[in-house]
């Protein structure tokens, strides 16, 4: 009866987890850079992608004040992500499962998706680009770019560099 289970348990292994592993995606990194400022607000952030016609593919990503404060609801302050607001964010209903989130501290933040799992769509073939959008209260705005073709041909590192809101945003394109 043990016999069979050295013999199968490759199959086993490959038939729950082999299609994660080679499942096509993105991976993205949003630095926010620590600012030495009197009054520091974490910023809100946006993340989507956007086709060659600029029109709106997916919404990936947005990190704003989920709770009242003292300001109000964080809900109030969207629009301050200009480009994200036009783009398509004040059609959504904020929260929005899974594209929604805190605000995040300085650091890296990582984001992982994958092709056909809400909120990454199953893309058509053609060029996209990836946005990062930053704002901050009595602070900036940013907006960064990252240019890219979908489907990629093969593993592929991308990125850009904000210079004030945002700090570097990378991409991972897994075929």
């Amino acid at each position: 009866m043990q016999k069979w289970l050295p013999a199968t348990l490759p199959a086993l292994i490959s038939a729950t987890w082999g299609g994660q592993a080679f499942a096509a995606g993105i991976d993205v990194k949003v630095e926010i850079p620590r600012l030495n400022v009197a009054e520091y607000h974490r910023p809100y952030v946006a993340v989507w992608l956007e086709r060659p016609d600029q029109s709106t593919a997916t919404h990936l990503a947005v990190w704003y004040q989920q709770s009242d404060g003292p300001e109000g609801k964080g809900t109030k302050w969207l629009k301050d992500l200009r480009q994200w607001w036009r783009k398509g964010g004040r059609e959504l209903n904020m929260p929005f499962d899974g594209v929604s989130g805190a605000t995040k501290p300085a650091g890296e933040h990582g984001l992982s998706f994958t092709e056909g799992k809400a909120p990454f769509a199953k893309l058509p073939a053609g060029d996209y680009q990836l946005v990062v959008e930053a704002a901050r209260e009595v602070g900036g705005r940013e907006l960064v770019r990252v240019p890219f073709t979908w489907p990629p041909k093969g593993a592929q590192s991308l990125k850009a560099e904000g210079k004030e809101e945002l700090g570097a945003v990378s991409l991972q394109l897994k075929p």
